[in-house]
């Protein structure tokens, strides 16, 4: 089966080809791309005989046969035969797996490990109570796009046919040495191994006045609920932070007639997938959409006396707010992984299984770092989650770094970033075409593309996007060639 990533909103999908359309976002199939992670199965138990769990048939051999001839049972349904000297492999000491989080990449590590291990026994610890969702999609949900029961990613019944215990309940500590986890009740977890997915939590700077009614961020589900809470009696929405959540929010709590502005410290829009021109182009036409933007200055305080009644920006405006939304980006729940003495730099350092310093412990998804970088996407996060769940049974897969992709639909306008985009030095030379809405700009060193942006016209992401990611030689690519002559 393979594996397919949406540019527009990052969703997965598992199939033979894409789905059309999207689910989450309605892209079409042609803006899907194929993901690839490296992965082998756990090593097989080896045995002279072995029995089919189902039906009993039994089969001469040094591994298990493909299917059961009699039932059709796969071969991780057959066992060695009791007394004919099986040598076991490591996997076999691995009994019980802790997974704390159940965002993308703890559900993807559970789904995976059990794929790969009938019988081992897993556990997911959650914060939130209610089944897990797609979070990329508490935009859409403040937009009025999608209901609550559409953001579900998986239901209570998945969990009960995949043999997955499904917890509430909030991890405070990790005993290494005994191998336990601690909840805030006092119950003790043994684990074989852990998977740390416990994910990230927003930054809020600190703003005097962050702390009145009204001032919100959206990271979950309760978040989301919370905003559309105080919509109801809102006219004035500022929007602090011009990365795509702070663009997203603000683009749906337009739709619903507020009286919007985003506040953006760097002097463009989307300073992280975007250059300044493309950005200037973007400001344009929020602007023309009725939604004020300030860029290049800073927050000095949220005005108000219990609730919020304005924002103070540094070049002397008060802006009007009854609603203030903080999107200024998010730091890994590191703090657990800190008291127990793990590898920590900006997040859980992991190499390329996703192990952390100790062996019985892994990390994915936004709490981890991996080469130096937290990616904070919702692809990273599946594949890590991937590539964490098949080691934790024992397996072999690889998680090999991935360029940063995004394709983006603001207020029905077409963004593509990939890649390095701020030159480091005087050898990126940078090439640019500006044609009315229209924006490229293609990023080349020592011969490759090594970043591109476009805005408008995308057409050309997805030779861009593997130009960059095959690293090739951007001769060998005809129709970019000529646009870098």
């Amino acid at each position: 089966m393979k594996t397919w990533k949406c540019e527009i909103c990052g969703y997965i999908h598992n199939g033979e080809g894409p789905p059309s359309p999207c689910p989450i976002c309605g892209a079409d199939q042609c803006l899907f791309s194929l993901m690839e992670i490296r992965s082998e199965s756990p090593a097989q138990v080896r045995a002279d005989t072995w029995q089919c769990g189902i039906c009993d048939y039994l089969h001469q051999g040094s591994e298990p046969p493909q299917s059961c001839p009699v039932c059709g049972s796969p071969a991780n349904l057959f066992s060695p035969l009791a007394g004919k000297q099986a040598v076991p492999t490591n996997n076999t000491a691995i009994r019980r797996i802790i997974i704390m989080g159940a965002g993308i990449a703890g559900i993807t590590a559970a789904a995976e490990a059990r794929r790969s291990s009938p019988d081992v026994a897993i556990t997911i610890l959650s914060r939130e109570p209610a089944p897990p969702y797609y979070r990329l999609n508490l935009t859409r949900f403040l937009a009025g796009d999608v209901s609550e029961s559409e953001l579900c990613l998986q239901p209570h019944q998945w969990f009960d046919e995949q043999h997955i215990e499904f917890l509430v309940a909030d991890a405070i500590a990790v005993d290494r040495e005994n191998r336990q986890v601690r909840l805030r009740d006092g119950r003790l977890f043994v684990y074989d191994r852990l998977v740390l997915a416990n994910g990230a939590h927003p930054f809020i700077p600190p703003l005097p006045g962050a702390t009145r009614e009204g001032v919100h961020v959206l990271r979950i589900r309760d978040d989301a609920n919370a905003i559309m809470a105080r919509r109801a009696s809102a006219r004035n929405v500022v929007c602090i932070g011009g990365g795509l959540l702070g663009l997203e929010s603000a683009a749906a709590l337009a739709r619903h007639g507020l009286y919007v502005t985003i506040v953006e410290g760097f002097a463009w829009l989307l300073p992280r997938q975007l250059t300044p021109p493309a950005g200037r182009l973007l400001q344009q036409r929020l602007e023309a959409q009725g939604i004020k933007v300030y860029c290049g200055v800073q927050v000095m305080e949220l005005t108000g006396d219990e609730s919020v009644h304005g924002v103070l920006l540094s070049c002397g405006d008060e802006l009007p707010a009854d609603l203030v939304v903080i999107s200024a980006g998010v730091r890994p729940n590191s703090h657990i992984a800190r008291q127990c003495d793990l590898k920590v730099h900006n997040g859980v350092i992991v190499d390329d299984r996703m192990f952390t310093s100790d062996p019985a412990i892994l990390a994915a998804g936004d709490v981890a770092e991996h080469s130096g970088k937290l990616y904070g996407i919702w692809p990273a996060s599946y594949a890590q989650g991937v590539v964490a769940g098949i080691n934790v049974v024992g397996g072999q897969a690889e998680f090999n770094g991935m360029a940063p992709s995004n394709r983006i639909k603001v207020l029905d306008v077409d963004l593509f970033s990939i890649g390095q985009i701020q030159p480091e030095d005087a050898s990126t030379i940078c090439y640019e075409d500006i044609q009315g809405d229209n924006y490229r700009a293609l990023f080349c060193r020592d011969g490759q593309l090594v970043g591109a942006v476009l805005y408008g016209e995308t057409s050309l992401a997805g030779i861009l996007k593997e130009a960059v990611e095959s690293r090739r030689q951007i001769s060998e690519f005809p129709e970019l060639y000529r646009l870098c002559a």
